[in-house]
């Protein structure tokens, strides 16, 4: 007899005694869950369908392990930018074992709790990290009141070019003498070509004169 159910978003065929590795489930390794949302029971006399679940059905599971799943890398290119990024994820999943697989009317031998799968956690350290780029906004903005040079005088810098500098905080060639390497790459994501423009250019050297 088999089963196909629905968790974390996804459908998967199963039989008594599948291990499978599904969506983060809220529980602990060793906990038994129930899946309820099945939607089609088959493989002995007539089949079950569900609309879309079948009423009073359900599959339960042993949950092996709550771990990451094998890391994926992830690579964005923008064609003729000088932009690439790199990035490696790996994604919660749960490792259960499938125990029983229940027509409605029957009852399980096991003691199971509903299988529901655990909230994503992405959104926490997004909010976390907005309130560092507000403080950072703060000394962009002060240094944009303070000195406003023309940065047209730049190589490779015209009037729109400037005011996508100027956008992204930069605003004197005090500040672009003391770029770094690693500023000029995380501006370089948001400004696309400056790395590019400004080793060409050589900015860095530029600003240091026009600065005084």
């Amino acid at each position: 007899m088999y089963a196909v159910i629905k968790t974390g978003g996804k459908q998967y065929r199963v039989s008594e005694g599948d291990i499978l590795r599904v969506e983060k489930l809220s529980a602990e390794t060793g906990d038994v869950v129930a899946f309820d949302e099945v939607l089609m029971i088959g493989g002995e006399g007539d089949s079950l369908v569900g609309a879309p679940a079948v009423d009073g059905a359900s599959v339960t599971a042993n949950v092996l392990d709550i771990r990451k799943d094998k890391k994926i890398k992830v690579f964005k290119k923008r064609r003729r930018q000088n932009y690439r990024r790199t990035k490696g994820h790996r994604q919660w999943i749960a490792v259960i074992s499938v125990a029983e697989i229940l027509k409605p009317g029957t009852k399980s031998k096991l003691d199971a709790k509903p299988a529901k799968v655990a909230a994503d956690e992405a959104p926490a350290p997004a909010k976390k990290a907005a309130a560092p780029k507000a403080e950072k906004a703060a000394p962009k903005a002060k240094a944009a009141a303070a000195a406003s040079d023309d940065l047209t005088q730049l190589t490779g810098v015209g009037p729109a070019y400037a005011a996508k500098l100027n956008e992204a905080g930069v605003t004197s060639f005090a500040q672009i003498a003391a770029w770094t390497d690693a500023e000029i790459e995380h501006l370089d994501g948001e400004i696309s070509g400056l790395k590019t423009k400004a080793e060409k250019g050589d900015w860095v050297a530029e600003a240091k004169g026009f600065a005084g």
